[in-house]
């Protein structure tokens, strides 16, 4: 379970990253579903100079506890992730930067699936970009994606394929553009059955780092029509509140303190008046790094 010891938003402006087809509307998807949480969640971050890191999650989901721990230790051009989780699940994965210019490989596998060996090869350059992945197992899965563009304007695609049945699993378009208040993007996936549209405003560069986004949502074979509209605002240098409403009459809220420097306390809670109860969903989640 990955944590981000920094706040929500921030009140400078989006960095300049490299076209990257898998995050292509990662602003948007980060304001409308990062941190929103309706269970009980903690997280405890511990880092040494020398290049180690633990963290450890435990999280409660109506009556029953989960946890993992996870280690991390970098050296030079490599880095070893090792985490181990409450059913017994351990996942391994090795990484190396610049074997070739602008290229990480990584090699990763879970005890005890002795098929889930997988082997990714990124290639990173300032105007593309290109990732790859296969399974470590005889009949093995394939997936690419790439992306060429610019800090304004990117366009990729990915494609997925079965080699056991040698069929496609996924096939994905899209672009993006980006300005510094604001990114667009358009998606085509699931196979080319659903179309995304999501924008994202930086409202007011200020202080109060105001944020809206929205996005919309339609599936051609059913002709069905969804959208999800949130903000975020930074209360004060330390405190951001987010909301979110969604077509299917959902409202949920989030209001998320670093109460002390890169430990973070966050309190959300989700109104659905469609469901059988009625209750609202509230959760509290506290990461931690001494």
């Amino acid at each position: 379970m990955e944590c981000d010891f920094v706040p929500l938003l921030s009140n400078k402006r989006w960095a300049t990253v490299q076209p990257h087809f898998p995050i292509l509307a990662k602003e948007q998807e980060d304001l409308l579903t990062k941190d929103y949480n309706f269970d009980h969640k903690f997280t405890l971050l511990m880092q040494s100079h020398a290049g180690m890191g633990v963290t450890a999650t435990g999280w409660k989901k109506d009556q029953i506890f989960f946890g993992d721990v996870n280690t991390l230790y970098k050296s030079g051009n490599t880095a070893v992730d090792l985490k181990l989780d409450t059913h017994s699940n351990v996942s391994t994965k090795v990484t190396v930067n610049d074997i070739l210019p602008f290229t990480k490989v990584a090699c990763s596998f879970r005890i005890p699936d002795h098929k889930s060996g997988k082997l990714d090869v990124q290639y990173l350059h300032p105007h593309a970009a290109v990732d790859s992945s296969i399974g470590l197992n005889p009949t093995p899965l394939l997936e690419v994606s790439a992306a060429i563009g610019s800090k304004d304007f990117s366009l990729g695609g990915e494609v997925g394929l079965d080699t056991a049945f040698a069929s496609l699993t996924k096939y994905n378009a899209g672009i993006g553009f980006n300005k510094p208040d604001f990114s667009v993007a358009v998606l085509l996936t699931d196979k080319g059955r659903t179309l995304k549209a999501s924008y994202i405003h930086l409202v007011n560069p200020g202080n109060d780092g105001m944020t809206v986004a929205a996005e919309l949502t339609h599936r051609f074979n059913t002709y069905e029509n969804s959208f999800t509209i949130g903000s975020s605002h930074l209360v004060d240098p330390i405190t951001t509140v987010k909301t979110r409403f969604s077509n299917n009459g959902k409202f949920a809220m989030l209001c998320q303190r670093e109460w002390r420097p890169k430990s973070l306390i966050t309190v959300s809670g989700e109104y659905d008046p469609k469901s059988n109860n009625g209750a609202t969903k509230l959760g509290l989640a506290l990461a931690l790094k001494p």
